[in-house]
């Protein structure tokens, strides 16, 4: 899907969420030619649909002209400022999976729980995300007139107002407490709690459901039904802790959606290593089979999207040390974040051998995705890359061990899945156990042991009904998800984020402490409480 410029949704996103902007030239046509306005882009089916690649290209890149140059949001790098990066960032650096040495300013306070209202990060993640839901705004506006009359803008539509909705979940998720804003306005927005925040995003992934494609009917790459009946799977496995209401049946109800939609586990084995799991997480992904298990994911070309966040990220920033960044399809490795032992301790039940320093060389559970040569299992200085094992889940590499399409090795083509198949599996097993009706746990178990089984390659790691538990889900879900965005609100789910556990480096102690219960939610940022006085600031900030 062609990547556009369109002046004017610029300045949506500037008024929706309360950006001050004086760009009063931006009624006046642009001379570029490359440039589109409200004007030509929504008088046909082809030209909105080139306005939808928009709606999605504010999840996956940074600007208008690629890597750098013309950033989205100022104030932060450019590559640091795409969504999946943050989501990284946010959601996975605040938590036991991961730590970074980097001593950019605001970045060691995210894994030590330390962050503030004024934090850059945080930030930047409010500002993409406000972004998002301005630019779907704009299109839902814009295309309205043409869905009446014309289908394919009709699931255009639909497919935008899940963007929006999916925006408003990471919202919810992030700062509880945000405008709602479902039309462009240059009017101050009122704050919303998180509540109704959550069934606006219920009201609308049910709303949508029936003019959205049916599942693996739509292009790879864009939404179909079965991404609003994962991400209402995700919703409502998390109602009880943002709205106080449990509603596991209704988990189970939308994963069982899901799971009937024709998506399969990926169990192919293409590059004949002993493991499906990793042909996720390769610049084929696309085609390799991969695609039958992501419900929703962002794609990456190394010469046609090019970014330094996304997959490029992914891939460049976990390789240091000893490790080879031509074994890995890039051109060099930045050496930043590595996994802490906590991570690693997941796995400890599945190693086969080590070295004589007493590193695990070889895995049974081929997701731990580990390299250990020169790297240390304790981590006594932060700033050090060899402290810390290196993850290498994400490749630049193909199946068939060949390199992707940017020859220089700079930019990364893997695709990143946002929700999963195999998530979906997870929450189902979990909604059951946590009381929900209308599933088994024999079904939730036999999931629980496919996944296991691609892990190992065969049944020797699958478990019994007794061993079945909330604990083991937990540490499940880590296992098949860790570095994909989504401990962070498990570990909350779980009550075990702030206080209940530590982990290396939590609160910047080396051993880990309890942090403040208000890090359970990040700071609306201070820009934007000064700019909107109709905002309050979440407690604790």
């Amino acid at each position: 899907m062609k990547k556009i410029k369109i002046s004017t949704y610029i300045l949506a996103a500037a008024l929706a969420f309360s950006v001050s902007s004086c760009h009063d030239d931006l009624d006046l046509m642009p001379n570029d030619p490359d440039t589109y306005t409200q004007f030509d882009v929504f008088k046909d089916a082809a030209t909105a649909k080139s306005a939808l690649a928009k709606v999605y290209a504010s999840l996956a890149l940074t600007g208008q002209k690629g890597p750098a140059g013309s950033g989205d949001i100022q104030g932060i790098d450019e590559g640091a400022s795409q969504y999946t990066r943050l989501m990284f960032n946010l959601n996975v650096l605040t938590t036991d999976e991961s730590i970074v040495g980097w001593g950019d300013p605001g970045l060691p306070n995210l894994h030590e729980i330390s962050w503030g209202a004024s934090n850059s990060f945080v930030e930047a993640m409010y500002y993409r995300l406000a972004q998002t839901v301005s630019f779907s705004n704009s299109f839902i506006a814009n295309a309205e007139a043409l869905s009446s009359t014309t289908p394919e803008v009709k699931e255009y539509v639909a497919e935008a107002r899940f963007i929006r909705a999916y925006a408003y979940y990471s919202l919810m998720d992030l700062y509880a407490n945000v405008p709602l804003v479902t039309e462009v306005s240059s009017e101050l927005p009122k704050q919303s709690n998180r509540k109704e925040i959550f069934t606006f995003v219920e009201s609308e992934l049910k709303a949508i459901e029936a003019e959205l494609k049916a599942g693996r009917t739509n292009e790879y790459g864009r939404v179909d039904k079965a991404a609003a009946e994962a991400l209402l799977s995700r919703l409502y496995l998390n109602a009880e802790t943002w709205i106080g209401q449990a509603k596991y049946t209704e988990a189970i109800t939308y994963s069982k959606l899901a799971m009937q939609a024709g998506y399969t586990l990926n169990t192919t084995d293409g590059n004949k290593n002993g493991s499906a799991y990793d042909e996720l997480f390769l610049a084929d992904n696309n085609t390799n089979g991969a695609q039958n298990e992501a419900i929703f994911v962002l794609n990456f070309d190394g010469n046609n999207s090019r970014t330094y966040g996304g997959s490029t990220f992914l891939v460049k920033a976990a390789i240091g040390g000893k490790m080879v960044a031509a074994d890995y399809g890039v051109n060099g490795g930045w050496g930043g974040p590595r996994s802490t032992k906590a991570l690693v301790n997941q796995f400890t039940d599945a190693v086969t051998t080590k070295d004589s320093n007493g590193n695990p060389t070889a895995w049974k559970d081929k997701r731990a995705m580990f390299f250990t040569d020169g790297q240390t299992f304790e981590i006594n200085n932060i700033g050090t890359f060899g402290e810390g094992y290196a993850v290498y889940k994400w490749s630049n590499k193909r199946s068939d061990g060949k390199s992707a399409n940017d020859a220089t090795g700079e930019y990364v083509d893997t695709d990143v899945p946002i929700i999963r198949l195999a998530e979906v599996y997870l929450n189902y097993a979990e909604a059951v156990l946590r009381g929900g009706t209308g599933g088994d746990r024999a079904t939730a178990l036999s999931l629980i042991n496919e996944l296991r089984t691609r892990a190992y390659g065969n049944t020797s790691g699958n478990i019994t009904d007794g061993q079945l538990n909330l604990d083991f889900i937990l540490a499940e879900r880590s296992r098949e998800l860790y570095w994909e965005g989504t401990r962070r609100t498990d570990l909350i789910r779980f009550s075990r984020y702030t206080n209940n556990y530590n982990w290396p480096w939590k609160g910047g102690v080396q051993n880990g402490t309890s942090v403040d219960a208000t890090k359970a939610i990040f700071p609306i940022p201070n820009n934007i409480i000064v700019i909107n006085p109709n905002l309050t600031q979440n407690p604790g900030y």
